[in-house]
């Protein structure tokens, strides 16, 4: 296999993937609107923190109010981690591997960028914005069921694997360290129990929460849903499963062991920390070692590979 068209299966996988995980965040935090007390107030800049775009953000938006933010991940083409731009630069890789993928799944994802720009007013609207940005998600778990049931799973599925699932996990990460940091910063005393709700927001924002109900059986917590989201192998977008997933592919693909060895690195990290019982400072620290070590298996991938 060429380099050049497994670093555009990789990354194929990678953006829709990014997308995805992007428009069920902004449906996660606009149903939290309808869960608050009025007098808490919804931070809409977590979402922009969790893709590290402040910077890009402030420089062309004076506020990170509801509707600046929306537009700033779902349609600008000034930052990188929009929807719009990742499913255009997933179209343009999918383009490129016409010859390698299905004809159905190149279809389906050209479809989709196209249906992205042509209703980009819906995301707007919060009536409309919920099924705008559900077909997102549809669509591209539709487009990853086709890949896993018509794709023969040769070296070529291997690196689509490996870019869905470091994503996931760069994503997850980051989703858990933002969010259990500030989704909800300081609220009353009397206002406890809405913590559940933030805690309930990240299941969502993972689509974990009804996994997780039926996992753990008594109220949720920090500790539980730490756990699960990190910790629970069986569970498709926790971090230990995407790790393993990681292992995988690896073993599919030629000389895989210094890529393979720095996920076993990562791996043996996270399985002997009790990330639960870490305060929030230390957490995000641990959290920031996660993300090291996931930026040093994408290098790794690159180097050998692309």
């Amino acid at each position: 296999m060429l380099s050049r068209v497994a670093n555009n299966l990789y990354w194929l996988a990678r953006y829709l993937e990014r997308a995805e995980n992007t428009a069920r965040l902004i449906n996660v935090n606009s149903h939290l609107l309808l869960d608050l007390p009025k007098n808490i107030k919804l931070g809409w800049e977590p979402i922009v923190d969790i893709l590290s775009f402040r910077d890009i953000f402030y420089e062309n938006y004076q506020e990170a109010d509801e509707k600046s933010v929306v537009n700033f991940m779902v349609l600008d083409n000034k930052n990188p981690g929009a929807i719009i731009n990742s499913l255009n630069y997933a179209r343009e890789n999918a383009r490129t591997v016409r010859e390698i993928i299905p004809r159905e799944a190149w279809e389906q994802i050209n479809n989709l960028y196209l249906q992205v720009v042509d209703h980009k007013s819906d995301a707007f609207t919060r009536s409309t914005r919920y099924p705008y940005l559900s077909q997102i998600i549809l669509a591209h778990q539709t487009i990853t069921g086709l890949l896993a049931g018509t794709m023969t799973h040769d070296e070529a599925y291997s690196f689509i694997r490996l870019g869905r699932n470091l994503e996931r996990a760069d994503m997850s990460t980051r989703l858990i360290d933002v969010r259990s940091a500030s989704l909800l910063p300081d609220v009353e005393e009397e206002l406890k129990t809405f913590k559940n709700i933030q805690w309930m927001g990240v299941l969502k924002s993972m689509t974990a929460y009804q996994m997780y109900r039926q996992k753990v059986r008594v109220r949720i917590n920090r500790d539980d849903v730490l756990n699960f989201l990190l910790l629970e192998p069986k569970f498709p977008r926790s971090l230990l499963h995407t790790i393993e997933q990681l292992e995988g592919s690896l073993v599919e693909l030629p000389n895989s062991k210094k890529a393979s060895d720095k996920v076993q690195q990562v791996k043996k990290k996270l399985l002997t920390t009790n990330p639960a019982k870490l305060l929030q400072k230390k957490l995000h620290q641990f959290i920031d070692e996660m993300q090291v070590g996931l930026i040093e298996i994408d290098s790794c991938v690159s180097e050998n590979y692309f």
